[in-house]
């Protein structure tokens, strides 16, 4: 995708999973991509990719820290050279708990990170990509932005809050060139899903569910991202688009 090669973005949530297999992703087409991450091994990523030939930068933050954001996009935009064309909004906290024991601070914290820090960084990478009337904001929401889940009462209405947030920006921001996606990546083969992939009744339930029959690579999420970073994309906007394996159609 030769439109990609100059590009600039800011990935989040990117030092492992599929965080990283969506910055990779970019990578590969040329774009140079910032990485937000809370982990303490988000520079041995960086430079793992950098060893790779790739153009790769890292800023550590807790996006929890709503306060915080606007001085921590700064220091991305900074290190991006003050432009930003993509954002994907990826980082995203779990806490898989019964409702009733599920405390109210751990509900709280997981829609600041899913949740407001995607709003904040939203309107901050749209005040940059307003004044070249051009931008791609990609926002991960989950199967579950649909689905219920089990033992996912905050997660999954975040996610749901994520595409409805993801609707109303495109609505809002078309005029001015900048496209608003959501993507819903199914189960995956992540740390993430640690929980589900240790227990074999529950993976095994899961699966079936999948028309696909297993649970997806990181990598195969990649083709999304750059799809939805690239001006192919440019007439989609307000989508929620499945990375999933069939499970939303069954």
């Amino acid at each position: 995708m030769k439109d990609l090669q100059t590009k600039k973005a800011i990935v989040t949530g990117a030092s492992q999973g599929l965080g990283l297999a969506m910055a990779e992703a970019l990578c590969e087409e040329g774009v140079k991509v910032c990485i937000i991450d809370i982990s303490k091994t988000l520079f041995d990523t960086v430079d793992a990719l950098k060893n790779k030939g790739y153009d790769v930068v890292g800023v550590q933050a807790d996006l929890s820290n709503i306060e915080e954001i606007e001085s921590v996009f700064k220091e991305s935009l900074d290190l991006l050279g003050g432009e930003v064309d993509v954002l994907v909004n990826n980082a995203g906290i779990h806490k898989p708990l019964p409702a009733e024991e599920l405390p109210i601070a751990d509900f709280k914290k997981i829609f600041d990170v899913n949740v407001v820090a995607v709003f904040e960084l939203a309107r901050l990478a749209a005040a940059i990509m307003k004044q070249k009337q051009s931008g791609k904001i990609i926002n991960i929401a989950s199967v579950l932005a649909v689905q219920g889940g089990f033992h996912a009462t905050a997660y999954s209405s975040s996610k749901g809050a994520v595409l409805q947030l993801t609707k109303s920006l495109s609505n809002e921001w078309a005029k001015d060139g900048i496209q608003v996606n959501a993507v819903a990546p199914g189960y995956f083969n992540t740390e993430l899903n640690t929980h589900i992939l240790t227990d074999e009744k529950r993976y095994g339930e899961l699966v079936s569910r999948v028309p696909s029959g297993r649970f997806g690579e990181p990598s195969e999420i990649g083709g999304m991202i750059k799809f939805l970073a690239s001006d192919l994309s440019n007439f989609t906007t307000g989508a929620l688009l499945p990375v999933d394996g069939g499970f939303l159609g069954r």
